[in-house]
């Protein structure tokens, strides 16, 4: 492939040419040239891209996809094509009940599809067997064929031996372990956030209590076997600042959250809408805030995309019987840079999409400079959209962004 991008600016806080109006040439797959006014060469493709922004390649920390198991919600082409559709040019694929990546044939399987569909994918296998709780996995044998990490999924570690014998596991090769912490016998059969809301709607609701509890748990065992974990897709105030008096103590924690949790509260499940049904839920405007702090603050270190797609026949039901989950790889970026762009500058809401996720999972951070890997995203980050259908690359529908004026866009990925 041969590329001349003419005229981006580069956002990149580690390279030699941040926030610099440049040219970018790039051939067989590195960055060949880069400078003012470069011309075109024999064979080049050129994309004028005057008046955009070009950052290195987004990095989702997790997102489902159901293959191998359930390719009905989504397939690795399917996942890659709305991953490049939202700007990401490599996705941690998180496993999920009946898609279960536990050995290194599925760690190698992962690997080789991502590379045939034009997508780095990044296998996070299970911590335990079948993430059923009871087994643990074997965590160093997918480690050494390419795991950047490990987690039973959105269920997160339910048994405190388990997160034990995980931390210690994974100790002895510095390896993460990452947990969505939900307490279930405290969240129990509920639907949405518990509150005022939950009451007005006669739902039963998901207390703020059943993530803090577990994250205090999870924080007492970290400080105990001396591990690394990563807190995945955390809702609520006191998780905030029980994580961030965790970092100032020198624990080895990172935290990262949903991009819908940033933008919505649980205010907007006024109608019912199942595809804002979500878990993590949807908190208060208090927990949104404090998310916000969180990430001014270095408390949270990267926005997640929380990708769980879901067939219709899953979602299109009445709310209590409607499935958790919303695909949401394609306006991830979108969703967060509308919410933060008050909070946060350009360059710091992008850093959550680049360094923020690669230095959770150890991954080097690469710059736009001649001689680096080509995986650059381009994007407007001023443009005023909506989304539709057309704009879905998914396999499943439920999106809850659909028709939600958002201001964002990309525009692009070179991979």
């Amino acid at each position: 492939m041969q590329m001349l991008l003419q005229g981006g600016t580069v956002i990149d806080p580690n390279g030699p040419f941040h926030q610099q109006s440049v040219d970018i040439r790039v051939r067989d797959g590195r960055i060949a040239e880069i400078g003012p006014a470069l011309l075109p060469a024999d064979g080049d493709t050129v994309k004028d891209i005057t008046g955009l922004s070009v950052s290195i390649g987004w990095l989702d920390l997790e997102a489902e996809v159901g293959e191998p198991g359930l390719e009905h919600r989504e397939d690795i082409a399917s996942l890659a094509a709305a991953a490049r559709a939202g700007g990401y040019t490599h996705v941690g694929a998180r496993p999920m009940p009946g898609a279960v990546v536990q050995d290194k044939s599925g760690v190698a399987y992962l690997l080789e599809k991502g590379r045939q569909h034009g997508i780095g994918l990044l296998p996070i296998g299970a911590v335990s067997h079948d993430l059923a709780g009871k087994d643990i996995s074997e965590m160093l044998d997918m480690r050494a064929a390419g795991a950047v990490a490990f987690s039973d999924g959105a269920a997160g570690i339910q048994h405190g031996g388990m997160m034990h014998r995980a931390l210690l596991y994974a100790k002895g090769f510095d390896g993460l372990v990452m947990t969505q912490p939900a307490d279930a016998t405290l969240a129990g059969h509920g639907q949405i956030h518990e509150g005022e809301m939950s009451t007005l709607l006669g739902m039963p609701g998901i207390p703020a209590l059943a993530e803090e509890l577990m994250v205090a748990r999870d924080l007492q065992l970290l400080a105990y076997t001396d591990s690394k974990l990563h807190f995945s897709n955390i809702s609520t105030a006191g998780a905030v600042a029980q994580i961030r008096a965790a970092k100032a103590a020198g624990l080895r924690v990172t935290a990262s959250v949903a991009a819908l949790n940033l933008l919505l509260t649980v205010d907007a499940l006024h109608d019912f809408d199942s595809h804002l049904k979500v878990l993590p839920p949807l908190r208060s405007e208090a927990d949104r805030q404090a998310l916000l702090a969180g990430l001014q603050d270095g408390t949270i270190d990267c926005i997640a995309s929380n990708h769980t797609p879901r067939e219709v026949e899953a979602k299109e039901l009445e709310f209590p019987y409607a499935d958790f989950g919303a695909a949401m790889l394609e306006t991830t970026f979108s969703a967060a840079a509308t919410a933060l762009r008050h909070n946060l500058t350009e360059a710091e809401v992008v850093a959550l999409f680049t360094a923020g996720s690669r230095r959770v999972l150890g991954l080097p951070i690469p710059s736009i400079a001649a001689g680096q890997p080509a995986a650059l995203t381009v994007y407007d980050y001023h443009e005023a959209w909506t989304p539709t259908m057309a704009d879905i690359r998914s396999k499943s529908r439920n999106h809850p962004m659909l028709g939600h004026p958002l201001t964002g866009r990309v525009r692009m990925v070179v991979i």
